[in-house]
């Protein structure tokens, strides 16, 4: 899990690092710290990858604060989970109104950011994990969680979601290799990826989705199909 820290007061980032670690330690994830003293430097680093699985801001900073920097982060990132930290409570209304995950006041209360983590872990899980893909026209992050199937085209693909198809760049055997390591998302003909979460049926050489759509199974696939179709559901 890939964190920013943008926090202007080297102390106050030194205990919201320390506490992380301990999250991490304790619930077994891997994270990765970037720190940043102001929302200049994060916009600056935030032009050349934005794959970060959460945002802690403080909100009192000198030049743009936090509030500005989440407004201008939504802006192009709507998913992205914020967390602001703040020793006044008046900037609460707005913190709601940029879609903060929550809300924690200083000095941070070990047990609060710990409560707030586990809430954004559990949600991720749900939404599966997050992809910055390579659009025809555009970059865009997709949480795999909605993603229904991924279908070649050419020398791309095309990536079917709940919210519609949108043509990308990277070809079908590119996106496998992305999403190597997910178990609901399989191989399932040498033109297709599907999300097994949302197979409803599997017919002979046939994928029946829970949308109607039916998608082709490769004969020499449809065993290993089923068995992975039968191992995810168990394991749920």
């Amino acid at each position: 899990m890939k964190i920013a820290i943008v926090e202007d007061e080297a102390k106050e980032q030194e205990i919201i690092v320390k506490y992380i670690g301990e999250w991490a330690e304790a619930r077994r994830e891997l994270v990765e710290f970037s720190c940043f003293p102001s929302s200049e430097s994060f916009l600056f680093a935030w032009e050349d990858g934005k794959d970060y699985r959460l945002l802690i801001l403080d909100i009192e900073m000198g030049g743009m604060n936090g509030l500005g920097l989440a407004e201008k982060v939504r802006l192009e990132d709507r998913e992205v989970p914020i967390l602001f930290v703040t020793g006044y409570d008046e900037y609460m209304q707005r913190g709601y109104d940029v879609s903060a995950l929550h809300y924690l006041m200083k000095p941070v209360d070990k047990e609060r950011l710990f409560q707030a983590l586990d809430r954004m872990a559990e949600a991720k899980r749900e939404e599966g994990e997050s992809l910055v893909l390579n659009g025809a026209d555009e970059v865009r992050r997709v949480q795999t969680g909605s993603i229904l199937y991924v279908e070649a085209a050419g020398h791309g693909s095309v990536m079917h979601t709940w919210d519609g198809a949108f043509p990308l760049r990277e070809s079908l055997g590119e996106i496998e290799k992305r999403v190597n390591g997910i178990p609901e998302i399989v191989r399932c003909h040498r033109a297709y990826l599907v999300n097994l979460r949302f197979v409803s049926a599997i017919r002979n050489a046939e994928l029946i989705l829970d949308n109607g759509e039916r998608l082709a199974v490769s004969r020499t696939r449809v065993k290993q199909v089923q068995l992975e179709f039968l191992r995810y559901y168990k394991s749920r």
